[in-house]
């Protein structure tokens, strides 16, 4: 069976043109190592704002952490700031791929955002990218007046395993009780241990399949059951942040994004879901999509409702 049919017309090209991939222990650093080049591929835009590579102390040993800092050239004071998780199933990806995306958000929103190069498993899996996440939110609060941000209007993003990443520190922060994180900005998040059983036949036709993420789960979970490595393991969801979760209604993860924004409602949580028809994992890679357009739109207008003032 074929779900094309289901595909929104304008991203038809997208799915014609996107080359095969399967991810494997062999073809791993091969995909790893074309990253670069692609990126170097993309225009960014031409925007007002500031992008510095820095590195915080990691708390182990020497290691340090790579992030990115994009900031506006004349920022307003005591702007409010996002901490940024890329996607690529947790064993892949770098902050830059999202860069045009944050130097956007960093424009229209005067905010400060701070993308973290986390450690990727199979050769660091949980817990160890999930530590790099929660120190990079201590260290945010902790250099919030020098840095001149607001530390009770941080929010947390990420797409994809970064989702997933942005997810589960929102649980780690709310258990330790150390750093607040104002809101959840999950873009088709991995949130579920496992895919439901039975499949969702309409489900990871395209770009990003059942083989591929599973493949992912392993190198990163392992036989792991803690929340802080999938979200839906959490008995409790109570006290979290205001959420925001979009997702395509062909992605592979979307059974597990209505089950958890129900989960959130049903706890007290403020969330809300967009579900796009039509639409599979990654689809935002077809830029001039109306409904890519339309996401870009909603997504911007829930981080500046939940950042404001």
């Amino acid at each position: 069976m074929t779900t094309r049919h289901l595909v929104d017309p304008e991203l038809l090209p997208l799915i014609d043109s996107f080359p095969p991939m399967n991810l494997s222990p062999a073809t791993l650093p091969a995909i790893r190592a074309g990253i670069p080049a692609l990126l170097a591929m993309q225009p960014l835009p031409d925007l007002p704002v500031e992008c510095q590579e820095l590195h915080i102390p990691s708390g182990d040993g020497e290691r340090t952490i790579r992030c990115l800092r994009i900031q506006p050239r004349v920022m307003p004071p005591n702007a409010p700031a996002i901490l940024h998780f890329h996607g690529g199933g947790h064993v892949m990806g770098i902050p830059e791929m999202a860069l045009p995306q944050v130097m956007r958000w960093a424009t229209a929103l005067g905010c400060l955002v701070l993308s973290i190069d986390y450690r990727l498993a199979p050769e660091t899996p949980f817990p160890g990218p999930m530590e790099d996440a929660y120190v990079a939110l201590r260290w945010l609060h902790d250099a919030a007046g020098r840095l001149g941000i607001d530390a009770s209007r941080i929010a947390v993003s990420g797409e994809s395993a970064g989702g997933a990443m942005a997810a589960c520190l929102c649980l780690m922060a709310r258990d330790r009780g150390e750093c607040t994180i104002a809101f959840q900005h999950l873009e088709m998040p991995r949130l579920a241990a496992k895919l439901p059983e039975p499949p969702n036949p309409f489900t990871g036709e395209f770009i990003w399949t059942a083989k591929n993420s599973e493949f992912c789960r392993a190198a990163y979970l392992g036989a792991s059951a803690s929340p802080y490595a999938s979200a839906a393991n959490a008995a409790d969801l109570s006290g979290l942040p205001p959420a925001y979760i979009m997702i395509g209604a062909l992605d592979l993860f979307v059974d597990e994004c209505l089950t958890y924004t129900a989960r959130l409602i049903g706890a007290g949580v403020p969330a809300e879901l967009i579900v796009y028809p039509g639409c599979f994992h990654g689809f935002r890679m077809a830029q001039a999509a109306a409904v890519t357009q339309r996401a870009e739109v909603d997504s911007l207008r829930a981080l500046q409702t939940a950042l404001a003032r």
